[in-house]
């Protein structure tokens, strides 16, 4: 096996009664520090390595080695250095992209949506009602649909809005269908759970938990999935006054 690190490479021989582990610095010629090892015999105990290319099959630099993995997401910050969701940037339905920043000073509500739980006409019908008695007074509910819990929120993002605001009248923001667990979940779902952590763990339990936020951009309060929305109306208020 050979493991690529800043500046050494890993030999591990594997034999049926011993392992053996050699480290050796990276240097010019990298043949000289393969010679040890190609004269390594053969028997039922040890495996010998011979004839390595290292820089053409693994793409190695001596001076610049690669790193392996990279990160694909569209913030500008990560869960681990975010002071506020305001440092986050998402996706709208149609793929463009929105600084949460732009909702500074204002409460929000953050909430993973689905189309088809049983929770749905419950939760859509008591968040428009929040929506239209606080939007003027500073609330912005922010909608994130998930297909995680149950499969039941399978449509494009197209069809989730023209079910939330042909059925719902929803006027709320509603943004790109996201993972919110595992390792896929979107960046801001990692630092609000990071922030707010559940009675069971971090991870989001189902469809319409809830993460309210206050004007300074931190999240404040985590509900469950089951907290109807009407239920916190008093929680909004005393951050809609401060």
């Amino acid at each position: 096996m050979i493991c690529a690190s800043t500046n050494r490479i890993f030999f591990t021989l594997f034999g049926r009664n011993n392992i053996t582990t050699t480290t050796t610095r990276l240097a010019a010629p990298l043949s000289s520090s393969f010679h040890s090892f190609s004269n390594i015999p053969n028997n039922h105990n040890q495996i010998s390595l011979f004839s390595l290319s290292i820089k053409p099959k693994l793409g190695l630099s001596i001076s610049k080695p690669k790193h392996f993995c990279s990160r694909k997401d569209h913030t500008m910050a990560t869960p681990s250095n975010a002071n506020s969701v305001y440092d986050f940037t998402v996706k709208d339905v149609k793929g463009n992209d929105v600084n949460l920043g732009a909702y500074k000073g204002k409460v929000l509500l953050i909430v993973n949506v689905a189309s088809q739980c049983g929770l749905t006409n419950s939760n859509y019908t008591e968040l428009n009602q929040l929506y239209e008695k606080y939007k003027g007074k500073g609330l912005e509910i922010l909608a994130f649909p998930c297909n995680q819990f149950g499969e039941q929120e399978p449509g494009s993002n197209e069809q989730i809005v023209e079910f939330a605001c042909t059925r719902f009248k929803a006027e709320f923001p509603i943004f790109d269908k996201v993972n919110v667990n595992g390792d896929n979940a979107a960046p801001i779902y990692k630092f609000l759970k990071s922030s707010k952590g559940g009675l069971f763990g971090d991870n989001i339990k189902w469809n319409f938990s809830k993460f309210l936020v206050d004007k300074n951009g931190n999240a404040v309060e985590r509900y469950a999935p089951t907290t109807s929305p009407l239920s916190i109306e008093k929680d909004l208020q005393k951050l809609l006054d401060a």
